[in-house]
Parts: C-alpha cells; sequence; structure tokens
C-alpha cells in the first residue's frame, strides 16, 4: 500500500474529512452507492472518465476508512456488490448541502473556472 511522505494532519475534523473524501471520484462514488448503483462495472459505466484500475483503488480506500462495505458473492461468474456503512450514510447530508451550494453559486464560478 501506498505510504505518503509527509504525515497526515489530523488536529481538526475539516482534515479528517478532506483526509476521507480526498480523490477525484469519491464523492461520485458515494453518490452512485447512495443512488443504488452497487457493481463495480455499473460503477464504471456511470464514471466512464474513470480508469477501473482509479475506481477500484478508490473503492477500496473508501473501505479501508469505513465508508463502504464490499460485500463478495460466491458464485460463478464473481458477483461483487459495495454499500454505504452508517458512516457513510452520515456524509450524504454534506454532500447535498455542498452540491446545492455549487448549484446556488455556479453562474459566478463558471465564469471564474472558464477564464
Amino acid at each position: 500500500m501506498y505510504k505518503k511522505k509527509i504525515p497526515v494532519s489530523l488536529d481538526c475534523g475539516l482534515h479528517l474529512f478532506i483526509e476521507v473524501i480526498n480523490g477525484k471520484w469519491k464523492l461520485s462514488l458515494i453518490w452512485c452507492i447512495y443512488s443504488g448503483i452497487k457493481r463495480p462495472g455499473e460503477l464504471h459505466r456511470k464514471i466512464p472518465d474513470a480508469s477501473r484500475r482509479v475506481l477500484d483503488t478508490q473503492l477500496g480506500q473508501l473501505i479501508q476508512h469505513g465508508i463502504l462495505t464490499k460485500k463478495v458473492y460466491d458464485e460463478r461468474p464473481l458477483k461483487v456488490e459495495y454499500e454505504l456503512t452508517s458512516l457513510g450514510e452520515s456524509l450524504i447530508e454534506a454532500i447535498k448541502y455542498t452540491a446545492q451550494w455549487g448549484e446556488d453559486h455556479r453562474e459566478e464560478l463558471e465564469k471564474i473556472i472558464r477564464s
């Protein structure tokens, strides 16, 4: 597993939050799973710009942080599903609030980002 060269500062809640959600696709993965998309192939189709390897890595990190659980079914072909834990469910309101903030400031932010 990758070991960070600079230690993570966990001295405040914001740093903990950022450590958990830091990753380009993590919020999208959490939202997709919350919305009912649970299988790896479905997640990849829903987020086509992300490589399968990156999605798998970020799913693993979310499991490691206690946000998701991975259920492997004993059947052929192999079947895997991801689910939010109660800790993961508790992130949904923060994601909704953040998304609403983006929508509320869309016009101003799009001008800044596009320039």
